[in-house]
């Protein structure tokens, strides 16, 4: 089965010529793409947004530089519907709502992946809330389920709990059966946690993170997911029970919160003060850190197969469901970047082209 109209004759994305704050993000109109063998096209109708399509901007993304250098594309997941299909894929219909997972350029109103990145959307979801759940949900699943693997009744804490990532994490944790811990860093923030079932929340804002921590688990945590960096790595790896486990998927506390430009003295200072864990220590203390970043894993087929056949169930049967999200227009995708790097956001951010 091929389509041989295409249905919109160009299309606009947002591309970076070279790394810097947000005048960076620039739309352009391109001729409409054509799907090569084994490929899909999709007419885009919403956008994820990830911390990692800001770090992506200002130059700092060792996979951007590695896989396609600049100009670039930022985006890792899109929503929409298959305009067309190439040779070989004979299992997509034309106008099928489908999710898919980028390596970059999904910033766009169309995109081309090959078919073993293109899913069907749960029917109750809007392409909206679809566009939300591949990044964040494979992170939080192979972080979660894949690395540390935790059993029903284990404790885990779990950093920025009202993020994309950190919601989908306290969402796979329930749905395991583990006790789970939020940390928040405002109050507007902890209803958000509590409703996607978070046993505990801390809101740093009006305590003490790490008494109010030791509190709940006195002992220790059974796992601790932390992309905070340098601010909170140490202690969270203090924090472990014996045995226990450390998922790091992130250094954002190393990044500015406004102005869009990478703050080169804290940025140094920050990887000077990042802990460098000693094997022997770790041996002795029966702790383990689990360190990974998903773009390194978007060519693991069985992955993604795995994952999304059971987060799709998942969100099939209400046992887990999509962040909440804010919409901006693709021609506000500055508006959208500065959002997500002042902290103060709730779930995800979706572009709408």
């Amino acid at each position: 089965m091929q389509s041989a109209v295409p249905t919109t004759k160009t299309y606009r994305r947002v591309t970076i010529k070279k790394a810097g704050s947000h005048d960076r993000l620039q739309l352009e109109t391109l001729p409409a793409l054509e799907a090569g063998p084994g490929e899909v096209v999709i007419d885009v109708r919403a956008i994820g947004v990830n911390y990692a399509d800001v770090i992506v901007r200002m130059g700092l993304y060792s996979s951007a530089k590695e896989f396609v250098g600049w100009p670039i594309t930022p985006g890792f997941e899109v929503a929409g519907v298959v305009a067309s299909v190439g040779a070989g894929v004979d299992d997509l219909e034309v106008g099928a709502r489908v999710f898919a997972v980028t390596l970059f350029f999904g910033y766009a109103s169309q995109v081309k992946v090959a078919r073993g990145k293109v899913f069907p959307i749960p029917a109750q979801l809007s392409f909206e809330e679809a566009a939300g759940v591949p990044a964040v949900f494979l992170t939080a699943y192979y972080g979660l389920l894949e690395l540390a693997r935790p059993r029903a009744g284990q404790k885990l804490l779990i950093h920025s709990a009202a993020g994309g990532v950190g919601s989908s994490l306290v969402q796979l944790g329930k749905a395991v059966g583990c006790e789970v811990t939020g940390v928040v860093g405002g109050t507007h923030k902890i209803e958000t946690v509590r409703a996607l079932g978070a046993d505990h929340v801390i809101d740093k804002s009006r305590e003490k993170l790490w008494p109010a921590a030791e509190r709940v688990a006195p002992k220790g945590f059974d796992v601790i997911a932390d992309a905070n960096g340098v601010a909170t790595l140490r202690a969270s790896y203090n924090h472990l029970r014996t045995p226990g486990k450390l998922i790091v998927y992130g250094f954002t506390t190393m990044m500015p919160k406004k102005g869009g430009r990478p703050n080169w003295l804290k940025l140094i200072s920050g990887y000077l003060r990042t802990p460098r864990f000693d094997p022997l220590d770790m041996t002795n203390r029966s702790r383990s850190v689990l360190a990974f970043n998903l773009s390194y894993m978007f060519e693991e087929q069985w992955l993604l197969d795995e994952a999304m056949e059971k987060l799709t169930g998942w969100l099939e049967d209400g046992t887990i469901k999509p962040p909440p999200h804010k919409t901006y227009p693709l021609e506000k995708v500055a508006d959208a970047h500065r959002d997500l790097e002042s902290g103060t956001t709730v779930g995800k951010l979706i572009l709408v082209p």
